[in-house]
């Protein structure tokens, strides 16, 4: 089996690279390298260019003819960011990807494996969601996520396609044995600010102590990156089970199943560290929500895969890669 990883040289793609490899899935990677590091594609097939590029997806598909499956992992993924440049947003993750999936369906590849987001769902409640729950985006970025899902329905509607959409929840950690991790050492996400504060000495702010649940923070399913890559091992390896000639779109979750509070986070860390983490709390953001975890029996059903690493491993494995990455830049 020979599979074509679009971003392959960012976080995520990267790190679905190796596990591919490692499952004994030949890969080729494309990556327009504007977050992605080189280093992370060498040995491994890699086009650099951006996915629009039709001439590049053509020598791409002419040199391995034998591609079975794409696993589509390019996006821009800041949310402010594209809150301040949605055009730019829209055109990068909608557009382009339109451009791209025109390409793989003149070549006669009809297999896809979508990197979606949970930010498709409400998320307002602190609860559970399944593949069902209220899609409510709140920014361009999951807009962008919704849309090209309804793309991929379509199309699979209309034959052009069949493909899985694999709705991620929120990634952390690194490659266990370091071979690849986030290539920001300052990321947005909760862990990363608290990795920042640690770092500064400033104490950590906890935005929000009356939510809706167990300690009044906010929730979140953190799944370690290296479970999620080998969920999309899983999605390629039973793709045609799963994405059948009668139902040829479907929607994954992938997540723990378990929620994770911002205090519970802030104690793992400390669990992780043996060291102390001073907090202090403060009002609600603009836009902030509860949050929601993932209800995740479709994946345990249909690709045979649970989440097996906790939230100290992800907070170990990102300590890890972070004083790995300044010995590498």
């Amino acid at each position: 089996m020979k599979v074509l990883i679009t971003g392959g040289a960012g976080y995520i793609g990267s790190t679905v690279a190796t596990a591919c490899v490692e499952a004994g899935i030949d890969i080729v990677l494309i990556d327009d390298l504007s977050t992605g590091r080189p280093a992370f594609g060498e040995g491994r097939n890699l086009y650099v260019g951006d996915i629009a590029d039709r001439e590049m997806l053509g020598r791409v598909v002419s040199e391995h003819p034998d591609i079975d499956a794409v696993i589509h992992c390019a996006a821009r993924i800041v949310v402010p960011e594209s809150v301040a440049d949605p055009l730019g947003y829209y055109d990068a993750n909608v557009g382009k990807t339109i451009v791209l999936l025109q390409g793989l369906r003149d070549a006669g590849i009809g297999r896809i494996v979508f990197s979606s987001s949970a930010a498709v769902y409400a998320g307002a409640s602190g609860a559970g969601v399944d593949e069902s729950g209220l899609i409510a985006p709140s920014s361009p970025y999951a807009a962008t996520k919704v849309m090209v899902e309804q793309i991929l329905h379509d199309a699979a509607a209309a034959g052009d396609f069949r493909a899985i959409a694999l709705r991620y929840f929120n990634p952390i950690g690194a490659d266990p044995q370091l071979r690849t991790g986030l290539q920001n050492p300052t990321p947005s996400h909760a862990l990363g600010m608290i990795m920042r504060a640690k770092a500064s000495g400033r104490p950590f702010s906890i935005t929000g102590t009356d939510w809706a649940t167990r300690d009044g923070s906010g929730l979140r399913d953190y799944i370690h990156v290296w479970d999620l890559a080998l969920a999309h091992v899983a999605a390629v390896q039973r793709f045609d089970e799963v994405a059948s000639d009668e139902e040829p779109y479907q929607v994954i979750n992938l997540g723990t199943g378990d929620g994770v509070t911002v205090r519970e986070l802030v104690a793992a860390f400390e669990r992780v560290t043996g060291e102390a983490l001073p907090v202090v709390e403060t009002a609600r953001r603009p836009g902030d929500q509860a949050g929601a975890y993932a209800i995740v029996d479709r994946a345990a059903s249909v690709l045979e895969w649970r989440a097996e690493r906790s939230v100290d491993d992800g907070v170990r494995d990102a300590l890890a890669w972070a004083d790995r990455l300044r010995t590498l830049d």
